[in-house]
């Protein structure tokens, strides 16, 4: 079966929705975004990707001439350019335009960081000879604050985590950001065995550091790296105060019964729909087709690797009642096996807890609360 893709004008429909409100549009310009949706004729990646890179290439241009200036408004306008590449190469740089945002994401991202408030530290771990990337913030102010690592999923990588970082900042706690295995600058592709072991160098690395409590280190992990979140909470028991799954399964996801659907028809929530979510779980594991994918996922699940018996440090699993990417079901069955788990599902919501035309903030909400409890 063919994955379905939806209907064009539904997009750019959606598009217009969610310009300056919802991911990944939360930060855009309407108005400019309006003007780009009228150029946009086709849902082909190198058009997607032209059309949102010019418009990064436009702020880019801004920020280059305000930097020369000394003005700090060169950050912001950095940052702007950085959104519109960071749409350019969404959900994943799958083809040459695609990719030329995806670089101009990083090269923008990483110019704005010194503007960032708190400034953002770009970390390189080494790691069985390549490197682990992550992003350091720490709160002025706060002396040897917690910390939490955090990443996103299929399509959310490690330069798209700010809102939830603002977030932890007030808090006073101190953020890393990171790619799952298979995204970004992760060194191992989602098929690994054992990809885990790149979170467990960034953990490794922060209990180095003499300006965070590496005794108070939390992970949380939204979308697909819920996945990643619950089996480090297992590998990484002894060493995290929490683990938050944000929208994962753990074993059902993983078979064909579930999978086959949900990247042919059902995703209902993703953006260009299931032939695009496709795209992007085919891009973490390194492959092209959805047989392909099929053959990998199986593995991924926690029950088939013997895990999920195992003791783990206090985990939260939190998702939308009527998700149709990762099923509810999964949550069930973790609060089944090993350690107690704390559980909240929410109802009429899907994916992440989102319900239709609104933001994830009552859900963030939750989450932030959780982790104050375990990090105080």
């Amino acid at each position: 079966m063919e994955a379905k893709s939806r209907n064009l004008q539904d997009i750019k429909s959606d598009i217009a929705r969610r310009a300056g409100r919802i991911n990944p549009f939360e930060r855009v310009d309407r108005q400019e975004v309006d003007g780009l949706l009228e150029r946009l004729t086709s849902l082909d990646p190198d058009l997607w990707g032209r059309e949102w890179g010019k418009l990064g290439a436009r702020h880019e241009a801004s920020a280059e001439e305000l930097a020369k200036l000394g003005k700090k408004e060169a950050g912001e306008a950095y940052y702007q350019a950085y959104e519109y590449y960071r749409i350019g190469r969404y959900p994943v740089p799958s083809s040459p335009e695609k990719m030329n945002c995806y670089e101009g994401a990083l090269r923008s991202f990483l110019k704005a960081a010194p503007y960032l408030d708190p400034p953002l530290e770009r970390i390189e771990i080494p790691f069985e000879g390549k490197k682990v990337v992550g992003y350091l913030q720490i709160p002025r102010g706060v002396n040897r604050p917690a910390v939490v690592m955090h990443w996103g999923g299929v399509d959310g990588w490690k330069e798209d985590r700010r809102s939830n970082s603002e977030v932890f900042h007030k808090e006073g706690w101190a953020t890393f950001t990171i790619d799952m295995p298979g995204a970004g600058e992760n060194p191992c592709l989602g098929q690994e065995p054992r990809a885990e072991r790149t979170f467990s160098a960034a953990i490794d690395y922060l209990k180095t550091r003499h300006d965070i409590d590496g005794e108070r280190i939390a992970v949380m992990g939204g979308s697909f790296g819920g996945y990643w979140a619950t089996k480090v909470a297992y590998v990484e028991a002894k060493r995290l105060r929490g683990a938050v799954n944000w929208g994962a399964g753990c074993h059902r996801t993983f078979q064909e019964e579930w999978l086959r659907p949900a990247l042919t028809e059902t995703a209902s929530q993703y953006l260009m729909g299931p032939a695009s979510l496709l795209d992007a779980r085919s891009y973490i594991f390194g492959v092209k087709t959805l047989e392909e994918v099929l053959k990998i996922a199986p593995g991924l699940s926690l029950v088939t690797q013997g895990i999920i018996d195992q003791p783990s440090a206090p985990l939260l699993c939190i998702n939308g009642k009527e998700d149709d990417q990762h099923p509810i079901s999964d949550l069930y069955l973790l609060a089944e096996h090993g350690s107690p788990k704390d559980i909240r599902i929410i109802a009429g919501a899907g994916h992440m807890g989102r319900k239709p035309g609104q933001s994830s903030d009552e859900v963030q909400q939750i989450v932030t609360r959780w982790l104050k409890e375990k990090l105080s």
